[in-house]
């Protein structure tokens, strides 16, 4: 499952310098399925960001992969790819670089990563899904909408 130029620590030590973005609501939707279902107990809230601008302002920080990074194959064997940190592709080169680990076309980003912090996260926040919307407090609560509103 590791490309043998890879190892683990190097591996997670990069994902965990980074902040984990889907770009679209089908990936977050899947996401948000499997979270639930691991963790029935955790109230999970989706923000859905005004995407231009958040990778318009942090451009030099942005990647994007093909491939769900943090997740574990049911069949390792049958995977098509190796994880590696070159999965993992500077915005500024993509349609640029033409390789199969990497996203080629838009329809293939799965996760889109800025290294270290997003900051004034208020500035780029359009919603807030989650299922009890009395959670959301302050400035924040304006935002605020049910986890149906997200998936009709």
């Amino acid at each position: 499952m590791m490309d043998p130029h890879t190892t683990l620590h190097q591996f997670y030590h990069y994902l965990d310098r980074h902040v984990f973005l889907w770009p679209t609501q089908r990936d977050c939707l899947k996401m948000l399925e499997m979270y639930a279902r691991r963790e029935p107990d955790e109230a999970f809230a989706v923000l859905q960001m005004d995407a231009y601008s958040l990778i318009h302002d942090f451009y030099d920080t942005v990647k994007v992969s093909k491939y769900d990074s943090g997740s574990s194959p049911r069949y390792p064997n049958r995977c098509s790819y190796k994880k590696s940190l070159r999965m993992f592709l500077p915005v500024d080169q993509f349609e640029v670089l033409r390789e199969s680990d990497i996203p080629t076309k838009p329809s293939e980003i799965r996760e889109v990563l800025v290294e270290d912090k997003v900051t004034n996260l208020s500035r780029y926040l359009q919603a807030i899904y989650c299922k009890d919307v009395s959670a959301i407090t302050g400035s924040w609560a304006k935002y605020a909408h049910s986890f149906n509103d997200f998936t009709n």
